[in-house]
């Protein structure tokens, strides 16, 4: 093994996951998340047309791969006239995504809250939105914080695709350095060793998140 290459490789991938993975993370999440919100609301809607339009998108996005759906975003969307950069079209790509299954997750932790909370709103007077917004979501927040750190993690392993759009990420500079140096193996598996490192650090924070969270439930 080639220790001298590991070791000056080491910078180079390190800022690559700061300044590409680790934004690209957190963008496309928080854009997810917002689009997951709208979502899981138009899912539980009374309207048909809302709950209807909420479940085609569930369906296509968990139903198609991430990355067909990358591609799709940058190299289809030309075909029609839409030309986006690859920083944008991964971003648009993986907020979807995440929209997608953020959405269920969240869904099931507003229907998890007792229907008495709905009830005690309306007798103090709030509309359906004020409950839902004052009430429900506080509530379903705190329930949907594990599965949501769950796909957080996910989304940082899932950002090494967008390197097949020249974004330039983690794992964009190790095919860069292994093209160069021809150590593929050394290279891929000093990527993976950086990817587990960034989970692991997210998992011990997610454990203790929920453990603060434990302490406000009735047990």
């Amino acid at each position: 093994m080639d220790f001298d290459l590991f070791w000056s490789s080491l910078g180079p991938m390190l800022l690559g996951a700061l300044k590409g993975t680790i934004p690209l993370t957190l963008a496309s999440f928080v854009l997810g998340l917002l689009i997951a919100l709208v979502i899981a609301v138009m899912r539980i809607s009374s309207n048909k047309v809302a709950s209807g339009v909420g479940r085609i998108y569930v369906s296509i996005i968990r139903g198609t791969p991430l990355l067909v759906q990358l591609f799709v975003i940058f190299y289809g969307l030309p075909a029609v006239g839409v030309k986006l950069d690859p920083w944008p079209s991964a971003i648009i790509a993986f907020s979807l995504n995440v929209g997608g299954y953020a959405a269920e997750i969240i869904r099931a932790a507003i229907l998890s809250v007792p229907r008495g909370q709905w009830e005690a709103g309306h007798m103090i007077g709030m509309s359906r939105n004020q409950t839902l917004l004052r009430i429900i979501l506080p509530q379903a927040a705190r329930v949907s914080v594990p599965p949501l750190s769950n796909t957080f993690i996910s989304l940082v392993k899932d950002t090494s695709l967008a390197s097949l759009i020249l974004v330039t990420e983690l794992f964009r500079v190790a095919q860069q350095v292994a093209a160069f140096s021809q150590e593929f193996m050394l290279l891929y598996l000093e990527a993976a060793l950086i990817y587990w490192v960034i989970c692991l650090i997210l998992s011990t924070a997610q454990t203790r998140v929920e453990k603060r969270l434990d302490r406000y439930v009735a047990h």
